[in-house]
């Protein structure tokens, strides 16, 4: 069989450094940012989309298993991390308004919590899902770390977990400013909060895109929603 020549040269020899995959998932980003901004931040041009899009297209059009690409990207995995401990300086920046949204901020984290999950279980329940799917089901509005831990922890599949939480992240940040508006909900505050506690760290960043106080509060709902969905994880067998 004969050497590969020009292009698919380049190809095959970039394709088996880990760099690849990292700059080719920043690319992505960068060019799904700059459609999203092209179109105004429309709710439907949002950029994770649009990279996931044109990530998905290149892996299938290279014939890449996820295994090989993850090992190049997982450097913005390990990001995760310091991005959601950030996001303390806009918390820091906006706690006069956090001390004076407290109550509600505690009721509508129970309220949200509690439907997201019984929501999504009770749906799936009866459409017939096995238990597995119903347990990868339950936990979708956490960050998809904690969702796939608490999903192995019950016999639920992380793999599929992660793929809702993604799924729940996407359809809340592109839903959240249409609803938002439809329900005439002014407030930054309430309407960064909901979409924190419903849709995770991706309709945070959605979030942050609208209003910094938006995002502050969706920062704080989603950090506090993997806090007490692990504790409704924990104390569920108790009841039942």
């Amino acid at each position: 069989m004969s050497e590969p020549h020009g292009i698919l040269r380049i190809w095959v020899y970039l394709s088996e450094t880990p760099l690849l995959w990292l700059t080719a998932t920043l690319v992505a980003f960068v060019i799904g940012d700059a459609i999203s901004a092209r179109l105004g931040r429309h709710p439907l041009a949002n950029p994770v989309v649009i990279a996931a899009g044109l990530l998905i297209a290149l892996l299938t059009a290279t014939g890449t298993a996820y295994g090989d690409y993850f090992a190049g990207a997982q450097f913005v995995h390990f990001l995760l991390g310091p991005a959601t401990v950030a996001l303390a300086v806009p918390l820091w920046h906006n706690r006069t308004a956090v001390r004076r949204n407290l109550v509600p901020m505690c009721v509508a984290l129970v309220a949200g919590s509690l439907t997201a999950i019984v929501s999504a279980v009770t749906i799936a329940w009866a459409f017939g899902a096995p238990a597995p799917v119903l347990a990868s089901l339950a936990p979708k509005s956490t960050t998809a770390p904690i969702a796939m831990a608490l999903t192995e922890s019950i016999g639920g599949i992380p793999a599929l977990a992660a793929v809702l939480v993604v799924l729940t992240g996407i359809l809340g940040s592109v839903i959240v400013t249409p609803l938002m508006n439809a329900l005439k909900i002014t407030d930054y505050a309430a309407r960064g909060f909901a979409v924190g506690v419903a849709s995770h760290g991706i309709g945070t960043a959605r979030a942050f895109q609208v209003s910094e106080e938006a995002g502050t509060f969706a920062g704080i709902a989603m950090g506090l929603n993997g806090a007490l969905t692990a504790l409704v994880f924990l104390l569920a067998p108790l009841f039942f």
